[in-house]
């Protein structure tokens, strides 16, 4: 007897497909257990990652694994065990890490791992990057290292400026005091000759 092949079901289909959709428009992926949450708070997680342009969907795991691997993400399996979410982020995804782990600390939500940069990170690697300064705190603290030394070599220029400013005619006073004094150093000698010629008389 022929075995029949088995066909995947539409609906199962479409999951997928949906899935991968999600997998394209974005870049980094956070994954977290949700187990105990009540649709009240996975409403609120899922604003406050919609503000930093994320969103935040529980996923049938056998679905998402096909998805992740059908878009080359080999590494997702141990993050797809037991009741999984995924925070598909489009921008930032430390600022996302960051919310979930904040989230987390009130709320029955853990953090499973990550995609990040297609580099995976598991639980401990993803909670630690969730405490690193975010992108936009990273780049201020550069500008204002990279600014301090150009303020300071600004301040400098102009404190010269200034000081050139307040010399303006100087220089043309010390020159002119030499001419003075040459008449005076000439007629010293013709002084000399009276006062010998006195005692001769």
């Amino acid at each position: 007897m022929a075995l029949r092949a088995k066909k995947t079901q539409p609906s199962k289909v479409e999951a997928i497909g949906e899935l991968a959709t999600k997998i394209a428009a974005s870049t980094d992926f956070v994954f977290a257990e949700y187990r105990g949450m009540t649709v009240e708070q996975i409403t609120s997680l899922r604003k406050q990652l919609r503000a930093k342009n994320a969103e935040f969907h529980v996923v049938k795991n056998n679905f998402a694994r096909i998805a992740f691997e059908q878009a080359s993400y080999p590494q997702v399996a141990g993050m797809l065990v037991g009741p999984t979410a995924v925070a598909f982020a489009k921008a930032d995804s430390n600022e996302v890490a960051k919310i979930i782990a904040e989230f987390a600390k009130e709320n029955p939500v853990k953090l499973k791992g990550g995609l990040v940069e297609k580099d995976f990170l598991d639980a401990a690697a993803m909670d630690a990057y969730a405490k690193l300064p975010g992108k936009n705190t990273l780049i201020a603290m550069l500008m204002s290292v990279m600014r301090a030394p150009v303020q300071n070599l600004v301040y400098t220029l102009k404190a010269v400026e200034e000081q050139k400013a307040e010399q303006g005619g100087a220089p043309a006073k010390a020159e002119a005091a030499p001419v003075a004094e040459a008449p005076a150093a000439e007629a010293a000698p013709a002084a000399a000759p009276e006062a010998s010629a006195e005692p001769q008389a």
